[in-house]
């Protein structure tokens, strides 16, 4: 898996109990894959159609700094799967994984149009 950028665990981020909340996590797990998706696919016309369980295993807290990790799972003609880990940069737990995100490339109308990447 390849770890392509990081975000910093700032107070605004935090929970009543001091921890990141999860959406906060979510939404920055979905805008960094979805960079990955553009990467891969070509593409700069894509929604995200399916998250699977996400699985959060470690609290993050303030201070902390999160690696977003992806790896391709598989490609189809307009759509990829991806898999997903956020792990804590300096103690290298894993905080959160996500077994499969399915991106599709989409038309002007949004309807699923084949990408341009093929697999290798």
């Amino acid at each position: 898996m390849e770890f392509y950028s990081r975000r910093l665990v700032k107070p605004e981020h935090l929970n009543p109990a001091n921890r990141l909340f999860g959406g906060q996590l979510l939404s920055w797990i979905d805008e960094e894959a979805a960079i990955f998706a553009a990467c891969q696919m070509k593409s700069v016309s894509h929604v995200t159609k399916l998250i699977s369980e996400i699985n959060f295993m470690t609290p993050a807290h303030q201070g902390d700094v999160l690696e977003f990790g992806f790896e391709l799972v598989h490609m189809g003609h307009s759509s990829i799967t991806v898999q997903a880990l956020v792990r804590n940069l300096v103690s290298r737990l894993p905080v959160a994984t996500i077994d499969k995100m399915v991106f599709v490339h989409v038309d002007a109308q949004g309807l699923p149009t084949p990408h341009r990447a093929r697999a290798a």
